[in-house]
């Protein structure tokens, strides 16, 4: 025998989804006191008033969740999210600039980049 497994190894088995979020918490470094909120993502509800006589294959009554084929599990650590406001950048310094004269091109610049193009307008000439 080359290798030695453990009762708790797993050869063919998937891991089960508890033991997926708790690899993906470990990895993480999430605490065991953070505070932990699981929501459904990928829903709708209807917010408009359809009446007493709607079509029940493509409209819902106002306040109808539905689930989408695609729908999704969010785990939200809300101890470990920042809630800062964005604070304004003290000093702005653009890497390029719009009033440099520098980066201006000229005609003699940019010749050298059509050289060979014949003009559309009179392609006899070139």
């Amino acid at each position: 025998m080359i290798g030695k497994l453990d009762p708790d190894d797993r050869i063919l088995d998937e891991p089960s989804v508890v033991e997926q979020v708790a690899s993906l918490v470990e990895k993480l470094g999430w605490d065991v006191g953070d505070e932990i909120s699981v929501e459904l993502g990928g829903t709708q509800v209807s917010g408009i008033d359809v009446g007493e006589v709607y079509n029940k294959k493509w409209q819902s009554p106002k306040g109808t969740r539905k689930y989408n084929k695609d729908c999704f599990i969010v785990i939200k650590n809300q101890s470990r999210r920042d809630l800062s406001k964005s604070q304004p950048i003290e000093e702005f310094k653009p890497h390029h600039s719009l009033n440099n004269s520098d980066t201006v091109e000229t005609e003699d610049d940019i010749s050298g980049v059509h050289a060979g193009v014949v003009p559309e307008s009179n392609p006899s000439e070139g």
